[in-house]
């Protein structure tokens, strides 16, 4: 067939013109009859398969974008649980620091207290101290003062003083008015600086 094809082509005239650039007839039918059998076979075997490995593809994709929006969804969610725990806690801490500043004012002010207490206490108790000390100063003076005074009054007065009525008679005696010639002068610089 094929040479009667040539010889056919041969006892033809070579086309002029436009001819040159249309085919011939049994050209353009055995390429509609290979058209017609590769688009068979595309749209029965090769389109099923590509439109369904695109439908795959966008059903993955359209999961993929749920999923996007889900995570998304869960992670603003989570973003503002964090923030509303976070302002909890600055809150709770900022109690807590006002709860530990009025316990630290009450402690400074519980120990200021017991430190003033405690230096009462502690002047008090040298008061105590230096009376108990000068009165017993005085008793020594006084038996002091009243054994010196009492041999210095016997060797003036040339009497033994050895009575001990009338020696502490002397001696008190003789305090009261020591005491009263302190309080004259004290009452005369007063009266002075006045």
């Amino acid at each position: 067939m094929t040479t009667a094809m040539v010889m056919a082509a041969e006892d033809t005239e070579a086309p002029s013109g436009i001819d040159v650039f249309l085919p011939a007839d049994y050209d353009i039918i055995w390429s509609l009859v290979v058209t017609a059998v590769i688009a068979f076979f595309f749209f029965k075997y090769l389109m099923p398969k590509m439109t369904a490995l695109l439908d795959e593809r966008a059903a993955k994709i359209e999961g993929g974008l749920e999923h996007a929006a889900k995570v998304q969804a869960e992670a603003d969610a989570a973003k503002s649980e964090q923030e509303k725990e976070l302002l909890q806690a600055r809150q709770e801490a900022a109690r807590i620091r006002e709860a530990a500043t009025v316990e630290s004012n009450e402690i400074v002010n519980a120990g200021k207290a017991k430190a003033s207490e405690e230096a009462a206490r502690i002047v008090e108790s040298a008061q105590r101290q230096i009376d108990a000390e000068r009165q017993a100063a005085v008793v020594s003076l006084r038996s002091d003062i009243g054994s010196l005074a009492t041999d210095l009054a016997s060797r003036i007065v040339g009497e033994s003083l050895a009575d001990d009525a009338r020696q502490s008679r002397v001696v008190d005696r003789f305090l009261e008015e020591l005491e009263s010639s302190e309080n004259a002068g004290a009452r005369a610089g007063h009266e002075t600086e006045a």
